[in-house]
């Protein structure tokens, strides 16, 4: 169907996939052995990052203040001071944003966990062992969370590049068994191979 010096773009596609599998996976254990070792600062980028995005908001809504159509002009610039004000606060004191971070993943799982453990309770899901046990582990790593946000916070950023590590090495595998399936003939070729008198 397709000339000799033509490859088949089915092929083409799949040859690019496990490359861009394989970027991706190496990428995401880079990213994983930087945020495992260096934790502490992985959470400073995502404060920064954090900070910065409170002061675009903020600029937006100062900027929206210039449109004479907006009804709310007060308050959006009311608005947009304030976060640009918390965009500065969150930059130049990280550890106040860690710990933010850390007390609202901590007040999602307490609140999470509650709801699991209420509706296991209740008898008002499938599974409710399983609910109630999901509950508690919920309510009790986010009383944890709270209690101390910065290290908890430090300790969840670890796991969390040892998780990016092992999902790569995944992705790496993933990659080369789509190579390997790539450079291995079809079985419908084989057989005409086989068929195929030598001459």
């Amino acid at each position: 169907m397709y000339p000799e010096d033509q490859e088949d773009p089915a092929d083409l596609i799949v040859a690019r996939t496990w490359q861009a599998t394989l970027f991706l996976g190496v990428v995401t254990v880079i990213l994983g052995l930087i945020v495992s070792f260096r934790p502490s600062g992985s959470l400073n980028v995502i404060a920064v990052l954090l900070g910065i995005l409170m002061i675009i908001s903020g600029i937006f809504h100062l900027i929206r203040v210039f449109d004479r159509a907006e009804a709310h002009r007060v308050w959006l610039g009311i608005a947009g001071l304030l976060y640009v004000v918390i965009g500065v606060v969150l930059i130049r004191h990280l550890h106040l944003t860690v710990a933010l971070v850390g007390l609202v993943v901590g007040l999602t799982w307490i609140i999470q966990g509650l709801s699991a453990l209420f509706g296991g309770v209740a008898g008002s899901r499938e599974g409710r062992g399983w609910w109630i046990f999901f509950g508690i582990v919920s309510l009790i790593a986010g009383i944890v969370v709270v209690s101390a946000p910065v290290s908890s916070v430090t300790v969840l950023a670890v796991l969390l590049g040892i998780w990016f590590i092992i999902m790569g090495l995944f992705e790496v595998i993933a990659a080369f068994i789509i190579r390997r399936a790539v450079s291995a003939p079809a079985p419908a070729q084989r057989l005409a191979d086989e068929e195929t008198p030598s001459r």
